[in-house]
């Protein structure tokens, strides 16, 4: 028996998105095609937030998520991982000092 991820599971959010029955190529423009439809669609979507968790939980390379390109979320990753490095730092030097 495989063990299925939370983020596999989560996702009822998909039933309430803006992007429902829109066609799927708008959120994966070729390259240097805009993606301003495609975001205008995510603006005010209820459920952009899980959207751009889900994709980055899942490392979606390609599209629009959430309302974000795929340079986008790199850079949300970039930024949170960061933190997560600065949050273990100073865990790891309140230790030291106990």
């Amino acid at each position: 028996m495989g063990i299925i991820a939370k983020s596999d599971l989560d996702t009822d959010w998909k039933d309430a998105s803006n992007c429902l029955g829109v066609d799927p190529d708008l959120f994966f423009p070729e390259r240097g095609a805009s993606t301003r439809e495609a975001k205008e669609v995510c603006r005010g979507c209820e459920v952009r937030e899980d959207c751009l968790e889900y994709a980055l939980q899942n490392g979606e390379k390609f599209g629009i998520w959430g309302g974000m390109s795929e340079r986008e979320r790199r850079r949300v990753r970039r930024q949170r991982a960061l933190e997560r490095q600065a949050a273990i730092r100073v865990v790891e030097a309140d230790a030291e000092a106990v």
